[in-house]
């Protein structure tokens, strides 16, 4: 059974960056998403250290997760960081399937194929 992610809209965008206006500024989204912008370029190590996620609390981060679990299954599954980046700017570009896996394998502490809030955090922080 495959569900389709609704696309990006700019209230959804417009609420994802009020969210975030306490964890991260404008000038560290636009860093990261200059790291990115060619296809085969994402590195996700690269975009935490530019948007500045990897010296954010744990609580931060928490929160960070909630938003990007669009489907609020308590996962982020490899359709939503497929999109991942588009959450940050709505007219970024979707990782591609090469970025997408290798963002997954990453942050996919117990290989079920998604990444939980524990995983995702911790891989945050590497």
């Amino acid at each position: 059974d495959q569900y389709e992610l609704p696309k990006c809209s700019f209230s959804f965008h417009s609420s994802f960056v009020m969210a975030l206006s306490g964890i991260l500024t404008e000038a560290e989204i636009a860093a990261g998403l200059q790291s990115c912008q060619a296809a085969d370029s994402f590195d996700y190590k690269t975009f935490f250290v530019k948007v500045g996620l990897n010296s954010k609390s744990k609580d931060q981060l928490a929160k960070v997760f909630e938003i990007l679990d669009q489907d609020k299954s308590g996962f982020i599954e490899e359709e939503e960081l497929k999109h991942f980046l588009q959450n940050f700017s709505a007219s970024a570009r979707v990782l591609t399937d090469t970025e997408t896996k290798v963002f997954l394998a990453a942050g996919d502490s117990d290989g079920d194929g998604k990444i939980g809030v524990e995983g995702k955090t911790a891989f945050i922080k590497q």
